[in-house]
């Protein structure tokens, strides 16, 4: 009987809100308060936002809050204090993506053209183009490149997520989900992205650690798109599972590029 009410007495796992086989939210019950606890299912950084709306709750701290959580590391994020009643409750939401909302980018690095050395593709869209590349894509750069095409790691780092399983491009707003993609996650927490690529044309796994020059995919013309290209640009984590796109600097045969210009045509070095 006392081994009962000891069991009785310990807070108890409720419920665990799971999402892509990356991140958990834990939430355990100790009577009417609960403890809000997100865990990391994988072996990289991930960023999350995570909002409660609750009635007979006392709240700690705000009621959203955007944090990096480690390779398979577990924390808490709020605790709800419960004052009873029947018509006490909460509830949340959250997004996530890949990467650490502190990543502090070296400006001073120089990323490969993403295509073989001695290639030159022309740039359909650079920096702040007008047609899409604005917001939180103003630092991305389109490569004409046909379907097939290989493309190369810009810069070394691991393999955290790909996509090659769809086949549609199409202009709609939600035509976005159909994109295939390779995520590859910088020694700074940044990303590099791919995205556009061939259905089944990712040629590395989660996991593997790439080399800048290394080919890691074809080109293609899946997801939100007009025409088959290569859309690649590097992003630091914010809220809401989003990313925001950084400017950086690629080394071409012909020297330093700042800025890639529309209509250009860069040598791969």
């Amino acid at each position: 009987m006392v081994i009962c009410m000891l069991l009785a007495m310990l807070p108890t796992l409720a419920h665990a809100g799971c999402r892509d086989d990356w991140i958990c939210i834990d939430e355990i019950r100790n009577d009417s308060d609960v403890e809000l606890r997100a865990r990391n299912l994988q072996s990289f950084p991930i960023t999350y936002t995570l909002r409660v709306t609750a009635r007979d709750y006392s709240i700690s701290g705000p009621n959203t809050v955007t944090r990096t959580l480690g390779p398979g590391e577990s924390q808490q994020v709020m605790l709800l204090d419960g004052k009873g009643g029947g018509k006490s409750y909460y509830r949340y939401d959250f997004k996530w993506t890949v990467g650490r909302i502190d990543a502090k980018h070296d400006d001073d690095h120089l990323y490969a053209l993403p295509y073989a050395a001695g290639n030159a593709y022309r740039v359909l869209q650079g920096y702040g183009a007008r047609f899409s590349h604005q917001g939180f894509e103003e630092f991305a750069v389109d490569f004409d490149m046909q379907t097939g095409t290989a493309v190369h790691a810009a810069r070394a780092g691991v393999v955290a997520r790909i996509e090659e399983s769809n086949s549609k491009g199409c202009w709609e707003d939600d035509c976005g989900q159909y994109a295939n993609y390779v995520v590859v996650l910088h020694s700074d927490g940044t990303t590099g992205e791919y995205y556009h690529l061939e259905h089944d044309g990712v040629l590395v796994d989660v996991g593997d650690r790439v080399e800048r020059g290394q080919v890691i995919a074809l080109s293609g013309n899946t997801g939100h798109t007009t025409m088959p290209h290569l859309h690649f640009a590097v992003y630091r984590p914010v809220s809401w599972g989003r990313t925001q796109s950084i400017a950086v600097r690629f080394q071409s045969a012909d020297g330093i590029i700042d800025r890639p210009r529309r209509g250009a045509r860069y040598p791969a070095q």
